[in-house]
Parts: C-alpha cells; sequence; structure tokens
C-alpha cells in the first residue's frame, strides 16, 4: 500500500488537478496498480475553479517494460467533480505514456465527461471535455521535433483576474504547436516552436511563437543560462515575455536558480501594460532524510507591487520496505 494528503497530484494521473485531499494505492501484482482518491480542487489556476468545488474517484494503472528500452504506463479511471455537495461533472479519465530509449515519446491524456450546464443554457451531452497529445521524435543525436494539440470542449471558468499572471497559459492555449530542439557544440543549444490556436467564440486565431537558447558549464563554472523570448496575438489579448535564468548544481546536495524578465500583456482583463519580476530558489539535501527549500519573488510594474519569501522543511520517510516488498514480488 502506498498513500499520500496534501496539495499534490495523482501519481499515476498527473493531468488531473491538483488536489488539497489524497489518494491510497494497492499494488496488485509487479504491474497493476489500483486505488482511490479525493479532495478538494481549491487551485485558483485550475480550468475549472471554484473554491467549493470537489472531486473524488477510483483509477487503475498498468505500467511495465524499462527505459532503456519500450517502457509503458496506461491510466484509466471514473471521477466525479461535486459542486458543493451537488453533482457538477462526472467523467471518465484516461492516460497514456510510451517511450522508446530516447528515440520516441507519446502522451496522451483524455477526460470524456457531462458537466452540468448553467440554467439559461442547453443541456451539455456527454463527450471528449479536454484532450492532451504530445509527440516528441530524436530524428537525430543532436536534432529532436515536437509536436503537440491541446483541445477543450468547455469554456474554462478559471479565475480571470489570473488572466495576466500567465498561470493559465496552458488553458489560454488551444490548438496545434510543432517546436524542435538543436544541440550545438560549446554546450550551447537552441530551441523554438510555432503554433496557431484559437476558440469557437474568437474572431481570429492566435499566433503564438517562441524562442530560446541554453548554455552549460559557462567557463567550466557548472552555471547553466537560458534566454527566452515569447509572443502570442490573439482576439482576446496580445503580450510577450522576456526571460533570463542562471542555475547551478552544487555536490547533487544544493540547486540554486535565479530568473528575471519583463512581461507585457494587454487585455480588456488586464491592464499590465509591462511589469518586471524576479524569482530565486534554493532546494537543499540535508543528509539523506531532511530538506530545504527558500525562494523570493518580487515584481513591479504590473496591477500589484510585492516582495514574497517561502521556505520549506521537510522529511523524507523511509520507503526502502516497500521497494523491498516490491522486488520480491517480482522475482519468479
Amino acid at each position: 500500500w502506498t498513500a499520500g494528503a496534501g496539495r499534490l497530484y495523482l501519481p499515476w494521473a498527473s493531468s488531473l488537478e491538483a488536489i488539497d485531499g489524497g489518494y491510497v494505492d494497492r499494488q496488485m501484482t509487479p504491474t497493476v496498480n489500483v486505488g482511490l482518491f479525493g479532495g478538494s480542487t481549491a487551485d485558483p489556476a485550475a480550468w475549472n475553479y471554484n473554491p467549493r468545488r470537489k472531486i473524488g474517484g477510483v483509477f487503475l494503472n498498468a505500467h511495465g517494460g524499462s527505459y532503456e528500452d519500450l517502457w509503458y504506463t496506461s491510466t484509466t479511471g471514473l471521477g466525479v467533480n461535486l459542486l458543493g455537495w451537488g453533482l457538477d461533472r462526472p467523467f471518465v479519465f484516461t492516460e497514456n505514456d510510451l517511450s522508446f530509449k530516447r528515440r520516441l515519446s507519446l502522451y496522451h491524456s483524455m477526460q470524456i465527461d457531462r458537466p452540468t450546464a448553467n440554467p439559461s443554457m442547453p443541456a451539455v451531452t456527454p463527450g471528449i471535455g479536454q484532450s492532451l497529445l504530445s509527440f516528441r521524435a530524436q530524428v537525430h543525436p543532436r536534432v529532436s521535433l515536437d509536436l503537440n494539440h491541446t483541445y477543450f470542449r468547455d469554456v474554462p471558468t478559471y479565475d480571470s483576474a489570473l488572466v495576466g499572471t500567465g498561470l493559465l497559459d496552458k488553458y489560454l492555449y488551444q490548438g496545434v504547436n510543432v517546436g524542435t530542439r538543436i544541440d550545438f557544440p560549446l554546450h550551447i543549444a537552441g530551441y523554438a516552436s510555432l503554433g496557431r490556436s484559437s476558440n469557437s467564440s474568437d474572431a481570429k486565431s492566435s499566433l503564438n511563437t517562441l524562442f530560446g537558447v541554453t548554455m552549460s558549464n559557462i567557463w567550466r563554472t557548472g552555471l547553466q543560462a537560458d534566454l527566452r523570448y515569447s509572443k502570442f496575438d490573439s482576439a482576446f489579448a496580445s503580450g510577450n515575455y522576456r526571460t533570463v535564468s542562471l542555475s547551478r548544481d552544487l555536490n547533487e546536495r544544493l540547486r540554486m536558480n535565479c530568473q528575471g524578465g519583463r512581461q507585457s500583456f494587454l487585455s480588456s482583463l488586464s491592464k499590465n501594460t509591462g511589469s518586471y519580476f524576479v524569482n530565486c530558489l534554493a532546494d537543499a539535501n540535508l543528509g539523506s532524510r531532511y530538506f530545504f527549500e527558500s525562494g523570493f519573488t518580487t515584481q513591479r510594474g504590473g496591477q500589484q507591487n510585492y516582495n514574497q519569501w517561502t521556505a520549506t522543511f521537510g522529511y523524507r520517510f523511509d520507503n526502502r520496505a516497500f521497494e523491498r516488498k516490491a522486488a520480491r514480488a517480482s522475482q519468479p
């Protein structure tokens, strides 16, 4: 048996929204797990955000193979969203991941649901509520290509006050996106993506572009730098992001990352014509069990100017007994 509690993603179905609750699952065979989960979906960045919303369900996962060769994992489950204690959205969900060495990877998640319509709207028939597809191919040791498709049937009900923060980008984007990454000499890599997204109510499609470059082990210091620029232009808004980040790993026990940049967002939902931000994070392992994380965020020029500090001290429980049990179960 394994279990988890707190704000978390379901380990076997990370495509579901983060929940404030818990899960429990049992390993039936070395390759099959069954379990249940439940809690509230109080994350304001969730596509169906409502502080009164609850979620629960059951799932079955099958997995096997080797990451060095062919690996697969497949999860199927039944769930329900409640609003208060009233039925809001029953759904069936699937999540499948297939990879072959480092050459090919295919991921797809889907939810089939029947959401409760507003009293003034026609009833919604059962159908595909959302679908997320990602395909990646290593066509050359230095070149990889990827293809992504995102679909949402329902009009998202996220908190519109978060539109200018960038937290909702994955919900505002719907359509096909293609990208590539190229590794150059001297530890330099470039990447780019291009996509066109649309909503049934949009007067025109949105063109989304992203370009970036990374450089690792700069001057043999272990530092890694990343420069990124992205832009979109749609019927309801337009904007761009410019970021620079530096990161460094020290002795596999300490990781530091600092990111700064400027974002601009023009929309009737936001007046963020330009703001600057800096995010810094340090993550340290204190021995084999304890860890410490600390972060600092500052923003200037947006709807709000603020500074924020966070600190986390944690303890990792020993799971060696579970690992030994799983190893014995896999023996003939």
